[in-house]
């Protein structure tokens, strides 16, 4: 289990109010700015590409963490921080006095917020601080907040502490009540009739990644004698909406794959693809602590470094008999195709 953090119930609190804050700037600014506004390109960072509606959050994000800093000196990992995404608050501090690693990404799902498609969300995954070795298994803590589109009403936050349980709230913008909220994955032992399925968001890699999602529906429901047996997905471009997706009982499975991709691709002399990255799964613990099953594509936890730049490859199941039947499926299918030993 990762290491204990003090005072874990007020921190958790400290970043309600931050996630808040964000949520609010964002909200606010997405009602001003047109679509072609908040999609204009600003630069490239970190192997990402960086919109004007990223920008919303960042003095919020800086403001808010450096106070959270006099309480919790830490470091911070996030775009936006320059080419390594980490910074040292309260600033002027040495590195070695943090207490805790907080990594965030302020906005997880840019593309469907700025052209007001689907919500995003923001999210904060903290670690005790164990000399910048921190990875996702470190993480204690998380809270993950719904950034709504500027016509929608209600907005859900989840947050956990290891170990106790998966908790979420729903947040009326209009009159400010706040209503408990159940997480309640699918208990479906199927894949017949439900939502689910492999990643493939970009171009470029969506045929490979489709014929992979193929397969293994039919692995899963090969023998059917429903004609109607059928298997459907939902493109929902975040990772943090995608584990949403799973712990509110929508979706049965979710896998994406693209780091797997990388070495086919260099080898064929094409350039390297937008991956998830640590930040992006960074509240995986939430969806762990409500029940949801998430690791690696071989079934072991999650363990990337706490950092802006590394691909991670990550699959998530609704309950143990789907993770068995699917993970199972999943897994030779990749096997069968060179994709890992």
């Amino acid at each position: 289990m990762p290491a204990p953090i003090r005072d874990e119930q007020a921190l958790v609190a400290k970043l309600r109010e931050i996630h808040d804050a964000i949520r609010a700037e964002v909200v606010a600014a997405c009602a001003r700015m047109s679509v072609d506004q908040a999609a204009a390109v600003t630069g490239k960072q970190a192997g990402d590409v960086i919109y004007a509606v990223d920008r919303l959050s960042e003095p919020v994000l800086l403001e808010r963490f450096a106070a959270l800093a006099k309480e919790w000196p830490c470091v911070l990992v996030a775009e936006g921080l320059g080419e390594t995404g980490r910074r040292v608050l309260p600033d002027g501090a040495a590195e070695a006095d943090a207490e805790i690693v907080a990594i965030v990404d302020p906005i997880d799902g840019t593309r469907g917020l700025m052209y007001q498609k689907r919500p995003a969300w923001v999210l904060t995954g903290v670690a005790a601080y164990r000399g910048g070795n921190e990875t996702l298994a470190d993480i204690r803590l998380a809270v993950q907040t719904e950034i709504p589109l500027h016509k929608q009403r209600l907005a859900d936050t989840l947050w956990a502490i290891e170990g106790g349980g998966a908790h979420a709230e729903r947040f009326d913008l209009a009159s400010g009540l706040r209503t408990p909220l159940t997480l309640r994955p699918s208990t479906a032992e199927t894949v017949a009739h439900g939502f689910g399925g492999i990643a493939k968001f970009f171009s470029g890699t969506r045929a490979e990644l489709a014929d992979i999602d193929d397969a293994v529906v039919r692995r899963l429901l090969a023998g059917s004698t429903d004609p109607d047996a059928i298997a459907f997905d939902d493109e929902y471009l975040t990772s943090a909406g995608q584990l949403y997706e799973l712990m509110i009982g929508h979706d049965r499975w979710i896998a994406d794959l693209r780091p797997l991709l990388i070495p086919g691709l260099r080898a064929r002399g094409a350039g390297d693809i937008l991956c998830a990255h640590p930040y992006d799964l960074c509240c995986e613990l939430i969806a762990r602590e409500a029940g949801v099953l998430v690791g690696d594509v071989r079934g072991g936890p999650l363990s990337a470094p706490l950092d802006v730049t590394t691909g991670v490859a990550w699959a998530g199941f609704a309950n143990a008999r789907l993770a068995a039947s699917v993970g199972k499926a999943l897994t030779a299918e990749l096997r069968a195709r060179g994709l890992i030993a």
